[in-house]
């Protein structure tokens, strides 16, 4: 079967219409001034082809050739310019987003991906692995590595549907061919343009390949080659095919427009376009037909063109003739396939709706006699040149080649760089293939490339001091490009062969001198030796370097190398050599020393970031302190160097370490909580003076801590100064009594008792009160106790009663009870354990949470009270033991108060009843009975607490308290705190009301200084009643409380003039106000420049901050006074010559006579119309002394002279010296001032000189003597310098780098379109630059010129 489109006028004018210019297009303008695009000027390489195929080759009319079996891993390469990579500021290659990019790239599709980096900083990319991965992975490297253009075409809608195919295979197999995107209209977008995006060359071939499928749609040569097929490959002629091929021949004729593709082998492409595009160009703008050659880098062999019939016919009889003087061809079937309107389309499909018919046999006796084929006018020949040598064939950009064509009418195929093939292809006429090859054998021996084998170590000689022997070499031969590789004994020569071959025998005869003058020597030296070889600051190294005038390399420390070599005079090494390794052999005997220091020490000694320690190893540079890992847990700090310098840097640890020992003694001072505030101070201010005035480091513990001690460090005498002073702090603030008590010494510890369990119990009794013993071995029989007064006689009875106790009848005995019955022995508030003894006279002590034996009680007093009260305590813990189980009844509505927040109650019940079960039944059980099961004692004692809770819950009313509901959020406090505090205080429970956001704008005025105005009357809502529930007698409690709690608003009369100062910088001051008082406080807008201030918050906060905001006004009104003392101004007249010297250098002089006056002084600016007027201010007394200070100076500077003095402009650099050192030294030395000319100066030699006339004198007579012995240096210089001058890039000397000045005007030089320098972010190549375009030898690459060859990438 077999099918055809219907082509109508209307659809062939459409489709005429749809061929436009594009953004990128290969085609020739009908204008004779026509600029060739980027890619016709320059055409890529060709892509490498697959094996076994030959691009272009036509397919076998006769019979089905067998087609090679593909591999199933292929390898694509290609490059990547340096202007079209993405990224480029890579500090290493290899790293970065590239790498990033091929990595997933390659996990994604794959494929395997190298990358490399030409010497043009173009990327080469290889890529592996089956066809589909390859391509896919092609597709996500250029569009992710390479910078995306994009361009439009437009051809006929119906067309589109062509060009995406089936299921979308073919657009899907065109973008992964071309790695580009391309984006098609949807079927409801009146749009006919088909956007490409990709590289500039996928966009290319993308285009080329979309208009084909266009162009083949509406071309009658599809019919007519469809009808040749038949006749010659099946061998019947189909007579509806040919009715239909008719028909449409007929309607063709009535148009003009012409579409043809030419398919020719693309060897022959080079002729037909002509050296630089311009047969092909001159054969466009003659016929006026449109011709496009595929780029050489798409692998098609169709030409197309298009335009008015006759110009196409034109057209294609014009390169048929170029072809068929270049090739031999059919003649018979030339005759055929000329005919108008040819053009090769894709075969029919079998969907046609035209059956094949039965037709007679056409053989090939059909075709005339004449067609045998005529002899080939050109022929080829194949040469071998080096790879490396390919790429001066090439050229720039391919003009050689284009050069080589235009000479000699033949093309030179050169085989892909990325292959490994040598041969070479010229084909031509044969009598002009001879003078091609020996220009392609010129130009591949034109530029040679040698290297040169030479010793690593020896580079550096050869290339000479500063690249003198290098150098010397570069200006004779400036063509030469030479090059040393790092750490390889090789050296490179390029450029032309001639002075190559000069380069190469200078190059020998150097290194042959040098291997006869100079040796090296290699010596093996423990890294550890290194730095005592260099020394302090290379003081070692650099004198051995000096003395024997030789090289010394030392590795770093990084390399972890011993290897020390040694280069130079064959004497001076060995020298070199003997003393290094007797400064080994010294250093190998040196000593170690073990320093005892606790490792707490050791942070300290080392300091933070090592600062301390390296002040110490600096001290002692040839000692080697190691301190031991923390983890070790060792005490011994390791000392090696030489014996005098270890014993030095001993003695100075031992003395920091007895210093830190004498400051680290600690004392812990009890102080209570509420107090810490008051020892800190506003700001900070009390701690830090007493830390300053003890010199003593005081911790305070965490605001959230239980703990009440403050631990002072430092000096003991320092601790207890700060001591006292801390608790003088205390006594000031509260009803603090203090009191000594005489207690014998070797009764202290067993007062004291067991971790302090005795003396704690006491503490604990008698209202935390503080009781400090002696330290152990003083001696002392005083015993102080601190804390309220009441409290301290009762502490006080207690421990004498105790220590009677101790000192007549020490009788202790100790009981095993179980954890869990502790809080149950004791009772609730102790009540238990006060009953036994209260009847024994025995002192019971439970072991607190921190000790260790948690099982142990201990009973102290006499031996027979002691019985009693342990007899006691057994029988109870006995009773415990004996476990029971009971139950009782409770109410189910009082259910959920036993069992909610987890269980609380339940979990009390147990800890305070010794662990005894408590089980209520299921929620929804109905059932009223609670078991009990645990010790008989636990459970009797439980079961009455619960049906006191339940007393309680039945006995309980509830309250209700009118609060406005904006008061809230302040009476519950940060989380809830304030409220929490009163539940637990009065057992009550509190329920704050849901907010009500709509009535938040309806809220009476705050109230103001504790009172609410009698006509701003408070009416609740059922948003501000709080409820409370408990016993009636708490819940009125708990009211009483919360209403304490409502904030008051009070007014503080301020001047409006002071509110910015009390607000502070951002706001800081009044923050702070509000943070240390617990208020807020409210200053009016500043634009009503009202009075008064409002604070609100509780009532004692509000008289607090009141006071606090009165004190501040005080000192801001102080301030203002004192700003107006200092505002006392004085303007005096000073010649402004003189300004300079009184500000001084850097404002030393001004700032001086401002830090001793305390005044500020302000001098005139540069566009002030009074330039000599000075305005001092500050106080009046200070003010005058500083302007009495400027008038001496002043009188000072009068009396100074001026003198110029010429000096040679060459010489000023080195009188000023290195960041002008030296004329400082010599502007102190003489007591004046030297000023130089500025650059660009009229007089670039005048120097002036200003002091008292004797300094002067004797500093201008130094100058001039300076001058005179500088310029002997200076001339040689200069001498030296004109002689070493390389001679100029394109001033005489001859070559082809010579240009001539005289020359007439600048040719315009070759223009083309859309190069990729033209694109946005890029910039055209400096043609002058020898940067663009290095030549070899003298070539200045880099912008900063090394004497030791080009910088490594």
């Amino acid at each position: 079967m077999s099918s055809v489109a219907v082509l109508t006028p209307e659809s062939f004018a459409e489709h005429r219409s749809g061929l436009k210019d594009q953004e990128i297009t290969g085609c020739v303008p009908e204008d004779e001034a026509y600029i060739p695009t980027y890619l016709e000027a320059f055409p890529p390489l060709p892509e490498k082809g697959t094996p076994g195929e030959k691009a272009g080759e036509p397919a076998s009319a006769w019979g089905s050739r067998i087609r090679p079996i593909k591999a199933s891993v292929i390898t694509q390469v290609f490059h990547v310019p340096l202007e079209e990579r993405r990224y480029k500021d890579n500090s290493q290659f290899g790293e970065g987003e590239e790498a990033k990019v091929c990595l997933d790239i390659m996990q994604r599709t794959g494929a395997h991906i190298e990358l490399s980096l030409a010497k043009d900083q173009g990327l080469s990319i290889m890529v592996t692995g089956k066809l589909d991965s390859v391509m896919k992975a092609r597709k996500e490297i250029v569009a992710r590595l390479q910078t995306q253009a994009s361009a439009t075409v437009a051809i006929p809608k119906e067309h589109h549907r062509f060009v995406i195919g089936k299921n979308g295979e073919k657009l899907q197999e065109l973008e992964l061919k071309t790695a580009t995107k391309i984006a098609i209209p949807r079927p409801d977008d009146p749009s006919a343009n088909i956007r490409i995006t990709g590289t500039k060359e996928g966009i290319e071939k993308a285009r080329h390949e979309i208009l084909l499928i266009s162009a083949e749609q509406v071309s009658l040569g599809a019919l007519l080659r469809a009808v040749v097929f038949n006749i010659l490959e099946n061998h019947y002629l189909d007579f509806l095919l040919f009715d239909r091929l008719l028909a449409l021949l007929l309607l063709a004729h009535k148009d003009k427009r012409a579409v043809e593709r030419l398919s020719l082998e693309k060897a022959f492409h080079p002729f037909i376009a002509g050296a630089h595009n311009r047969l092909v160009q001159e054969l466009s703008q003659e016929t006026g037909a449109r011709i496009s050659i595929p780029p050489p880098s798409l692998p098609k062999d169709e030409i197309v063109i298009t335009g008015e019939k006759e110009a196409v016919a034109l057209a294609l009889s014009r390169i048929r003739s170029i072809y068929d003087d270049k090739s031999c061809f059919h003649p018979s079937l030339n005759t055929l396939l000329n005919f108008p309107h040819f053009l090769p389309l894709p075969f029919l499909s079998p969907s046609s709706p035209f059956p094949p018919h039965p037709a007679p046999l056409i053989t090939s006796n059909l075709l005339p006699p004449s067609s045998t084929p005529q002899k080939r006018k050109t022929t080829t020949i194949s040469v071998e040149v080096k790879k490396s040598q390919h790429k001066y064939i090439i050229g720039p950009k391919g003009n050689t080649l284009q050069e080589i064509l235009e000479a000699t009418g033949v093309s030179v195929e050169m085989p892909p760089l990325d292959s490994g093939s040598e041969t070479i292809i010229l084909r031509g006429e044969p009598d002009k293939l001879g003078p091609a090859l020996t220009q392609v054998y010129a130009k591949a021996k034109s530029v040679m490339v040698v290297e040169v084998t030479a010793p690593a170590w020896l580079h550096r000689f050869i290339i000479g001091k500063k690249g003198q022997n290098i150098g010397r070499i570069t200006q004779q031969l400036p063509r030469v490009h030479i090059e040393f590789t790092d750490g390889e004994e090789r050296i490179s020569l390029e450029g032309p062969t001639e002075e190559v071959e000069q380069a190469q025998a200078q190059i020998q005869e150097i290194i042959k001198d040098l291997l006869v003058r100079m040796d090296y020597t290699e010596v093996i030296i423990d890294q550890r030796f290194h730095r005592h070889l260099i020394g302090k600051n290379g003081a070692n190294i650099n004198r051995i370097k000096e003395q024997y005038k030789v090289s010394v390399r030392i590795p770093q420390d990084s390399e972890r190398s011993g290897l020390v070599r040694i280069e130079g005079d064959p004497k001076g090494v060995q020298l070199a050599r003997r003393e290094l390794i007797e400064m080994v052999q010294r250093m190998e005997n040196e000593r170690t020393k073990d320093l005892i220091v606790e490792q707490k020490f050791h942070r300290t000694i080392i300091g933070q970031k090592g600062e301390k320690i390296k002040e110490v190893r600096d001290k002692f540079p040839e000692v080697i302190i190691n301190f031991p890992d923390p983890a070790q847990k060792s005490d011994i700090v390791q000392l090696r160097g030489p014996k005098n310098e270890v014993e030095k840097c001993a003695k100075f640890l031992q003395k920091i370490i007895a210093d830190l020992i004498e400051n680290s003694f600690s004392l812990s001072v009890p102080i209570f909580k509420q107090f810490h505030k008051n020892i800190i101070g506003k700001g900070g201010a009390n701690i830090k003076k007493i830390r300053e005035e003890t010199n003593t480091k005081i911790d305070l513990p965490t605001e959230n801590s239980n703990s009440e001690m403050i631990v002072i460090t430092g000096k003991k005498s320092n601790c207890e100064a700060a001591r006292d002073r801390i608790l003088a702090i205390q006594r000031e603030l509260a009803n603090i009594k203090e009191t000594e008590v005489t207690i014998p010494a070797k009764l202290h510890n067993s007062l004291i008792g067991s971790k302090g369990c005795l003396v704690r119990s006491i503490m604990e009794d008698c209202g935390g009160v503080h009781i400090h013993f002696p330290s152990e071995g003083s001696g002392s029989d005083k015993v102080i106790i601190r804390g309220p007064a009441g409290e301290v006689e009762k502490a006080k009875k207690q421990l004498l009663q105790l220590a009677e106790e101790k000192q007549v009848n020490n009788f202790t005995a100790e009981l095993q009870a179980k954890p869990e019955y502790h809080k149950f022995l004791i009772g609730r508030g102790g009540a238990n354990i006060r009953r036994v003894r209260d009847r024994t006279g025995a002192r019971i002590i439970f072991p607190s949470p921190d000790d260790t034996e948690q099982e142990l009680i201990t009973i102290v007093g006499k031996e027979e009270a002691v019985r009693q009260a342990q007899k006691e305590l057994e029988s109870l813990v006995k009773n415990l033991d004996d476990v029971v189980e009971d139950s009782m009844v409770v109410d189910v509505r009082h259910h959920r108060h036993f069992v909610c927040r987890r269980g609380q109650v339940l979990r009390e019940l147990a800890e305070e009843y010794g662990s005894v079960a408590v089980s209520f039944p299921r929620t929804g059980a109905n059932s009223q009975r609670v078991t009990l099961k645990g010790a008989k004692d636990c459970v009797e004692a439980a079961k009455k607490r619960i049906q006191e809770i339940i007393e309680d819950l039945e006995s309980q009313v509830s309250v209700e308290v009118a609060i406005p509901q904006r008061y809230h959020r302040a009476i519950m406090g940060p989380k809830g705190c304030r409220i929490q505090h009163i539940t637990r205080e009065h057992e009550v429970q509190i329920k704050f009301p849901e907010r009500d956001d709509s009535a938040a704008g309806q809220e009476p005025p705050p109230q103001e200084n504790g009172e609410v105005s009698p006509e701003a009357e408070f009416v609740p809502r059922k948003c501000d009643l709080i409820t409370i529930g408990g016993r009636a007698e708490k819940c009125e409690l708990a009211k009483a409380a919360l209403l304490a709690l409502v904030p008051i608003t009070e007014d503080v009369e301020v001047s409006y003039e002071l509110h910015r100062y009390i607000i502070g910088q951002k706001g800081s001051g009044i923050r702070k106000m509000m943070e240390e008082y617990e208020v807020n406080i409210w200053v009016p807008q500043p634009e009503k420049q009202l009075d008064v201030i409002k604070v609100t918050g509780l009532e004692a906060n509000v008289e607090r901050a009141k006071l606090g905001l009165l004190e501040r006004v005080k000192e801001l009104q102080a301030e203002q006074e004192d700003r107006a003392l200092r505002s006392f101004k004085v303007t005096m007249s000073v010649d402004p010559k003189f300004h300079p010297k009184i500000i001084g250098r850097k404002g030393a002089v001004i700032s001086q006579i401002r830090k001793d006056h305390d005044v500020s002084i302000q001098f005139p600016d540069k566009g002030d119309e009074q330039q000599d007027l000075i305005v001092i201010s500050g106080y009046e007394r200070n003010v005058e002394e500083a302007r009495q200070a400027i008038q001496q100076l002043v009188a000072e500077l009068q009396e100074m002279v001026s003198q110029d003095v010429h000096l040679d402009p060459r010489t000023h650099a080195r009188i000023i010296g290195a960041r002008g050192k030296a004329i400082r030294k010599l502007m102190e030395e003489f007591k004046v001032d030297i000023r130089f000319p500025q650059p660009g100066s009229d007089e670039p030699d005048k120097v002036t000189v200003t002091g008292l006339p004797e300094t002067v004198d004797n500093a201008i007579d130094h100058l001039l003597n300076l001058e005179e012995e500088y310029m002997l240096s200076v001339t040689e210089t200069e001498t030296l310098a004109a002689y070493m001058k390389p001679p100029s890039r394109y001033g005489g000397g001859g070559g082809a780098g010579g240009m001539d000045d005289s020359s007439g005007a600048l040719a315009k030089g070759f223009v083309v379109r859309d190069a990729p320098w033209n694109a946005a972010g890029n910039k055209a190549p400096d043609m002058s630059s020898a940067e663009d375009f290095p030549t070899f030898g003298t070539g200045v690459a880099p912008k900063q010129a090394s004497a030791w060859g080009p910088k490594k990438f």
